[in-house]
């Protein structure tokens, strides 16, 4: 199916990306920020400080990195905020993900495009998950998507991403391998941020929730969500490998999150190899190996011009996954 084998090969092909080497620079930076385009809790924050946190730790950064959370439009807000008033900011990064690139793949950020900012480099993968609430009789995807085939009136499943976006493909993925007939029938929940869907899922508003495995980590630590897939290849390493993958179920669906950044189009380009440079820092220091196993990240590395080129081939790819599934014409 051509939704998996998308994202299956082109998560193959990343695995063997080389990183360029760049040079040391004489750009410094001053009160850095990153920017999480999303509420508090979901995978956008997590990595805005994840990666500020072990920037400052290794001393790349002077002091702190603030945070900014700048929610709305699956994305759109943050991005038409740096393409249209911060554009020359050279202290300024901005979290991005697969979800990024499905909005800008699907142009539901109006008058923004790929190439109105720089991009700098990946961290990782995030495998997502489907999971429910911890007293849901719920227990396995098989099950879910039972009741799914059965009454998809009765079913609703919660993202942080828009409808269209990653969340909401990730689930209609399951739901394609699964056997359910009429994808349209799937009702997916958008909110801003993974964090806010599993509100709702612990409130009861909906049955289930389709995240990352880095923004269900906290969940998961709590007791309050029991995840039920994963949509790796096979199961992950770290905290996560107690947790059964969808293909052990005998429900063929994989789909990886990329986590990484962009900069302002405006940036200059000793800041612009600045950036790209430190964050292949962080990628090879032992302080993100540690981040990652506790996270189920899975390796990603790649990083300027290669991640540049990168986010285009997956940006082409949701195109044509979106129009299999009548998203966009």
């Amino acid at each position: 199916m051509l939704i998996t084998n998308t994202i299956r090969s082109g998560f193959a092909l990343l695995a063997t990306t080389a990183v360029l080497a760049t040079p040391v620079l004489a750009f410094e930076p001053g009160q850095t920020e990153c920017i999480a385009p999303a509420n508090p809790g979901g995978g956008w924050d997590f990595t805005c400080r994840q990666v500020g946190k072990t920037l400052q730790d290794l001393g790349l950064i002077p002091g702190t990195m603030q945070v900014t959370n700048l929610a709305g439009g699956g994305g759109g807000v943050a991005y038409a905020e740096v393409v249209n008033k911060r554009n020359d900011n050279n202290d300024l990064i901005v979290a991005a993900s697969t979800s990024t690139a499905t909005r800008l793949a699907q142009g539901a950020f109006p008058g923004n495009t790929q190439d109105q900012v720089r991009w700098l480099g990946a961290v990782g993968a995030d495998y997502g998950i489907i999971a429910v609430a911890k007293d849901s009789p719920v227990n396995t995807l098989p099950e879910l998507m039972d009741m799914l085939k059965s009454d998809p009136t009765k079913v609703s499943i919660a993202g942080g991403s828009a409808v269209g976006g990653w969340d909401h493909l990730k689930v209609l993925i399951a739901a394609d391998k699964a056997g359910v007939d009429d994808l349209r029938t799937v009702k997916y929940v958008a909110f801003d941020g993974g964090g806010e869907a599993v509100t709702q899922l612990l409130a009861g508003s909906v049955q289930a929730f389709t995240g990352d495995a880095s923004e269900a980590k906290g969940f998961v630590d709590s007791g309050d969500i029991k995840v039920i897939a994963v949509l790796a290849p096979e199961r992950l390493e770290g905290d996560f490998a107690q947790f059964p993958t969808a293909v052990e179920q005998g429900i063929d669906a994989v789909g990886a999150n990329w986590r990484g950044f962009y900069g302002p189009g405006g940036m200059s380009d000793e800041a612009y190899d600045y950036w790209v440079q430190s964050i292949d820092t962080v990628y090879d220091s032992d302080e993100w190996k540690a981040v990652m196993a506790q996270n189920g990240i899975a390796p990603l590395d790649v990083s300027g011009a290669e991640f540049q080129a990168f986010v285009a081939d997956s940006i082409a790819g949701i195109q044509e996954i979106s129009r299999e599934i009548g998203l966009i014409q």
